[in-house]
């Protein structure tokens, strides 16, 4: 057994008031896209006799469907959708900021998960406590997460072939799909208002409860955090388990009882490694080479790549999406009658067509080109006799 080291008090200053400092600017540029983007609709809804608002792109990041969808024809063709180029760019920074820091953004960037610890905080000032359901609930609510990624996993890559992902990515319903989120909020239904404070008043029971259980964002972030080089490490030599690292983790991850924390709660927010009370027991380090990851390191290093990333498709011109105002016009006119499949039939249905259309507009480009060809022959034979 080894020796115990002489305990030596960590001094070092915790991190926690500087994520919530990045978290609330995060949220405030949330606000801030909001507004900018309420201001774009009045202009629609006005017919285009208000002043005119340019839509704020960065609305696109909450379109997640639609960005998974772009990065997939993306990823299969190398061709950036015009639609929501910005979602694209914003997904792929979060998956980037994921497998670097692991599921980092939830913790540091992610205005949802901002107001849940909000609602979480409030709650353990009620109940004085962390409230913890038993394992035999917990481990099925988990599950559900997963169950809504495999899903929506299911629906684009195996239901859906590149034809139709470009079908629906091209489509009316998908070009507005941002308008239909705004007045989904905006005239919302008595359904959607009971579901989403359901959601509130459970999360001060049960911290962090939608991210926890229901979150299909989370879930993927989770599975790609495991690539991480990335993981809290406890140093048992050193540790004097008085277990304020397993009380402070928001996720009631025992990290007082592994040596190196591989979970997909883990959000890296570092409440654990400030709430340790010894030197050089917890921390963050490589796993590659072993050395600490300094805790300001992280908040740079997440901020940085998601801004590095959203930085370059502004400069490369693919931020801005392609619509005109005058489409947009007529588009919000139309809105109404835009629909998109739902159910698995309705997918498969959605898919035949657009295999359809693609075969009919083949057919048609032939026929033109073979137009065209015997235009070009017929046209050398008159030149010929003219001679």
């Amino acid at each position: 057994m080894k020796a115990k080291k002489k305990i030596v008090r960590n001094l070092e200053k915790p991190i926690q008031k500087y994520r919530f400092l990045i978290q609330s600017c995060f949220a405030a540029l949330c606000l801030w896209i909001g507004y900018d983007f309420y201001r774009f609709v009045h202009f629609l809804e006005s017919n285009g006799s208000a002043e005119y608002f340019r839509r704020p792109s960065g609305v696109d990041g909450f379109l997640p469907i639609s960005s998974l969808m772009s990065t997939y024809y993306f990823i299969s063709t190398g061709i950036i959708n015009p639609a929501h180029p910005a979602g694209m760019f914003i997904f792929l920074a979060i998956v980037l900021v994921s497998i670097v820091f692991g599921k980092s953004f939830c913790s540091w960037l992610c205005p949802i998960g901002f107001i849940s610890e909000l609602v979480g905080d409030f709650g353990e000032k009620i109940f004085k406590r962390k409230l913890k359901l038993p394992k035999w609930i917990d481990i099925p609510l988990r599950s559900l997460k997963y169950i809504l990624l495999g899903f929506f996993v299911y629906a684009i890559f195996v239901l859906m072939n590149l034809v139709a992902v470009k079908a629906f990515l091209d489509s009316p319903y998908n070009q507005v799909a941002d308008l239909k989120m705004y007045y989904f909020f905006a005239d919302i239904s008595k359904t959607a208002l009971i579901v989403i404070g359901s959601l509130l008043v459970l999360s001060i029971f049960i911290r962090n409860f939608w991210c926890r259980f229901l979150c299909p964002y989370g879930a993927l972030l989770g599975i790609f955090s495991f690539l991480s080089p990335h993981k809290i490490k406890r140093n048992p030599v050193s540790c004097i388990d008085c277990g304020l690292c397993a009380k402070a983790c928001p996720s009631s991850i025992k990290v007082d009882k592994v040596l190196t924390v591989y979970s997909d709660e883990c959000n890296t927010c570092l409440s654990c490694v400030d709430a340790c009370p010894v030197e050089d027991t917890l921390d963050l380090k490589s796993v590659f080479t072993k050395k600490r990851i300094s805790k300001k390191y992280v908040a740079i290093g997440v901020v940085s790549i998601y801004m590095l990333v959203i930085g370059f498709a502004m400069i490369t011109g693919h931020w801005k999406n392609n619509i005109t105002r005058d489409e947009y016009l007529v588009h919000y006119k139309l809105m109404d009658t835009y629909g998109h499949p739902t159910g698995t039939a309705a997918i498969k249905e959605f898919d035949e067509k657009a295999a359809e259309k693609e075969l009919q507009d083949e057919n048609s480009i032939s026929k033109k080109d073979e137009k065209s060809d015997k235009d070009k022959i017929s046209n050398t034979i008159r030149q010929k006799r003219i001679n």
